[in-house]
């Protein structure tokens, strides 16, 4: 092993298909095919900052070899460990690296083994954090007795082992990091164990193998065999994936990233590391089918305990705290390649009907495993008035765009009471939701039915709409309502391309150009031909659909038809929830035999 300063290296970004999420509920880490650590704020998932190179800042963590490699690398099975894999002229190298269960808010502990397999390789390390979005360098650097580095990046406080023979260096800006290069040999391992933390109290260093062993024992508490479902291997690792995003209060981002581009120069670049109450009810009724039930009680606890603070006045979407989004507002970074650095969201001032129908599902989902408390029940209810008093209000609509009478959400809100009124603890109360659930879908109906005989974004939108598919998979109308079938037709006839669905079409322009296909509604069409007993053309658009993902597995909201990439934030929960209920809802299709 040899010390010694390094320059640091251009750390560009990369396809979106080449990352791999390290996560530990609080906040997550991209980490990138060099070995580089291109995303993750701290201390939580809407914070500032601390590597940001993802989309054009500053502080990098990378451990790559010095010369020419190919790459690859995989997660252990059921849960979040990631094993970078280099294979150079002369050696084989992988990296095993995790953010450490159990996790903590003010916080984290990141954990990289580094392991020579074959031969000998030169492995240049270097640490380089900028807190802020890059705009607070690494100052105050020392190195204790024990070779333990410690310093300061703003308020972030970090201490680091493991690399008692790299030397501090400062770049052109007089910003502090550092480097070292280690030469790595078949059958040895060095550990790097990285400690941020929002005060000096919390820096001390674990010991690497007993991080190790509860890292492992966390994943596996989290993560059960999904034997039950088809594919159970993406089966377990979506399950890993949405705990990875659960924070211990319950709330699910949508997102572990913000500003990655949905289409090049188009502005459309979205903060999704934020709640969406939607989306965490999605998890929570796919945890509800596969049996994972701290999701699922998860998702009950948020979003019934936004019901009652907010009741009728429900946001779409609140922080992992409970609290208001921010208003979008502009980065000052260059941002990921095609798209702009923003924060904040403007649907924090957006009213959307469908979240209530779908906390009934939720809360439906919960009543039917004998997991809903007095509490939520208390928030169903609150939901079913929110629904009474405001369904024939324009709003938002599950795609949030202007204010009109989406029929998605009409629907989806007469698919919760009906879930909801079979569990209802009064005959009264059932009563009058089943009333009220036909009587949204017969004004919805008169509405909204296309001449055709399928359903219509809107009275006024004569469109077809992929998330109109629901209303026969969650239960507004019968699976084999003449409209819900009439709606499958349409969608596959006028919304698909080679195998993948979009959404809608925006504009006169040919499907692909305007936007890329919604990976969540190609799982809708497989749902939806699920529930007809179609069971062969389900399983070819589950097959198809959950291909559309990288090494890692992991999945973006669009999928680029035609250059077979990934766009958008990255990983997109709500895809993955519906992944893990499509594989638990293809075996039992098939009968359980797979």
């Amino acid at each position: 092993m040899s010390g010694g300063p390094t320059q640091p290296a251009l750390n560009p970004p990369h396809t979106l298909r080449e990352y791999a999420l390290l996560a530990d509920g609080e906040r997550g880490i991209l980490v990138g095919p060099r070995g580089d650590f291109a995303w993750m704020c701290f201390p939580a998932w809407d914070a500032t900052a601390l590597f940001s190179t993802l989309i054009g800042g500053s502080g990098h963590y990378s451990i790559t070899p010095a010369e020419t490699f190919v790459w690859g690398g995989y997660y252990e099975p059921g849960g979040l460990i990631w094993r970078s894999r280099w294979v150079t002229s002369d050696a084989t190298v992988e990296c095993r690296e995790a953010l450490a269960l159990p996790s903590s808010p003010d916080r984290a502990v990141v954990l990289r083994r580094l392991m020579g397999i074959q031969g000998t390789a030169a492995i240049q390390v270097m640490l380089d954090p900028r807190a802020e979005w890059g705009r607070r360098p690494l100052a105050g650097l020392e190195r204790d007795d024990a070779g333990v580095w410690r310093g300061q990046a703003g308020d972030v406080r970090i201490a680091w082992a493991g690399g008692a023979a790299a030397s501090a260096a400062e770049d052109e800006d007089g910003a502090g990091c550092l480097a070292m290069t280690v030469d790595m040999t078949a059958g040895e391992s060095q550990d790097f164990v990285l400690v941020i933390a929002r005060s000096a109290d919390g820096l001390e260093i674990p010991e690497s193998d007993p991080a190790w062993r509860a890292t492992e024992r966390g994943w596996e508490d989290r993560v059960g065999s999904l034997d039950h479902a088809v594919a159970p291997r993406d089966a377990r690792h979506a399950v890993a994936v949405l705990t990875g995003l659960t924070s211990r209060g319950g709330g699910m981002v949508a997102a572990a990233t913000t500003s990655l581009p949905e289409r090049a120069s188009e502005g459309r670049n979205y903060d999704y590391r934020y709640v969406w109450i939607r989306d965490q009810c999605y998890a929570g009724q796919a945890a509800a089918a596969a049996g994972q039930w701290p999701l699922l009680d998860a998702a009950v606890r948020f979003a019934g305990d936004r019901l009652l603070s907010d009741g009728p006045h429900l946001k779409p979407a609140y922080t992992i705290r409970g609290d208001a989004v921010p208003d979008e507002r502009p980065l000052d970074l260059p941002g990921y390649p095609g798209g702009d650095g923003v924060i904040g969201n403007r649907v924090n001032a957006q009213f959307q009907l469908d979240p209530f129908g779908e906390a009934l599902l939720l809360f439906a989902a919960a009543a039917g495993h004998d997991r809903l408390d007095a509490d939520g029940w208390r928030a169903a209810e609150v939901a079913a008035d929110a629904i009474a008093a405001r369904w024939a209000e324009p709003d938002a609509g599950i795609w949030e765009l202007d204010p009109t009478d989406w029929t998605h959400g009409r629907l989806i809100a007469s698919a919760g009471l009906r879930a909801a009124s079979s569990h209802a603890p009064s005959g009264e109360l059932a009563a009058g939701w089943l009333a009220l659930a036909d009587r949204i879908v017969a004004h919805t109906s008169a509405m909204a039915t296309h001449p055709s005989g399928r359903w219509q974004r809107a009275a006024g939108d004569a469109r077809v709409d992929a998330a109109l598919l629901l209303a026969g998979i969650r239960g507004a109308t019968a699976a084999d309502d003449p409209r819900a079938v009439a709606t499958l037709e349409a969608v596959l006839d006028e919304l698909t391309e080679d195998g993948y669905v979009y959404r809608y079409q925006p504009d006169d322009r040919p499907l692909g150009e305007a936007e890329g296909a919604f990976l969540i509604c190609g799982f809708w069409v497989a749902l939806a031909f699920g529930r007809l007993g179609r069971h062969t053309a389900a399983a070819r658009w589950f097959e198809r659909t959950r291909a559309a993902c990288g090494p890692a597995g992991l999945l973006a909201e669009e999928w680029d038809v035609q250059q077979r990439q990934l766009r958008g934030n990255i990983p997109q929960a709500f895809v993955h929830a519906l992944l893990l209920e499509c594989a638990v809802d293809q075996r039992l299709g098939w009968g359980g035999d797979g």
